[in-house]
């Protein structure tokens, strides 16, 4: 019988970078990565709206803007040293949107998608995870979910292993989706509703995507795809 060479894993402990940090998800991954023993480093634009959060003496904040190419490479070498010829981060966590925003905001995701990953690439990052958003094939998409499958294959292509996980409407306390639903509820029992509401979905909870999140350090560095996240 052949030998079957064993799937190549990252160690039990890496250091990783979560961006989007003070985030919904992000501020909630960063504690989960914490918990299961990793190093964490987080780039945040104010790194003052982490003063408060009880995991800050834990990790190791960098301030930056990921838009920016000098910044993202500070944030993946040690003690931010742009000099250093190796980065120390081993999993980037891409955990940014632009929900809010108005205007190109595609062409400014794809740009900012394609510089981390440049960076990334050229600083060792061993493995990329990203979460953008369930969709089926072959339809029109919303400008917002166009951008997040956009970004998604940037990533991919960006020669470093990248898991783009593909999750619906994240449900969970403090989420913009649940907090809506849950004040719609509360303060109008009869309300008339537009076309789009009657499109079906498939939420997921925020403890099922954190799950995921955190799993995808074992994944073996071959693999290098999408992932449909379901409920």
């Amino acid at each position: 019988m052949d030998d079957v060479a064993a799937p190549q894993l990252l160690p039990s402990r890496v250091t990783v970078l979560v961006t989007g940090a003070t985030g919904y998800l992000g501020g909630r991954l960063v504690p989960e990565m914490l918990a299961a023993g990793h190093r964490v480093k987080v780039l945040a634009r104010d790194a003052g709206r982490l003063a408060e959060v009880p995991w800050r003496g834990d990790v190791e904040v960098v301030e930056g803007d990921l838009g920016d190419a000098g910044d993202t490479d500070r944030a993946l070498r040690p003690d931010g040293a742009p000099d250093d010829p190796a980065g120390d981060v081993d999993v980037l966590f891409y955990l940014v949107h632009s929900m809010g925003a108005s205007g190109d905001f595609e062409t400014t995701e794809l740009d900012m998608a394609r510089s981390v990953a440049r960076e990334a690439r050229r600083a060792g990052v061993r493995r990329i995870v990203y979460l953008g958003g369930l969709h089926p094939d072959g339809v029109e998409l919303s400008a917002h979910m166009r951008s997040r499958t956009a970004v998604g294959e940037a990533l991919l292509a960006s020669g470093v292993p990248t898991i783009v996980y593909q999750a619906g409407v994240v449900i969970g306390s403090g989420s913009a989706s649940f907090e809506m639903i849950r004040h719609l509820t509360e303060n109008l029992p009869v309300m008339p509703a537009p076309a789009w509401v009657r499109n079906r979905i498939e939420p997921i909870a925020v403890r099922d995507v954190l799950h995921y999140l955190v799993g995808a350090v074992r994944v073996p560095l071959d693999v290098s795809r999408h992932f449909d996240l379901g409920s």
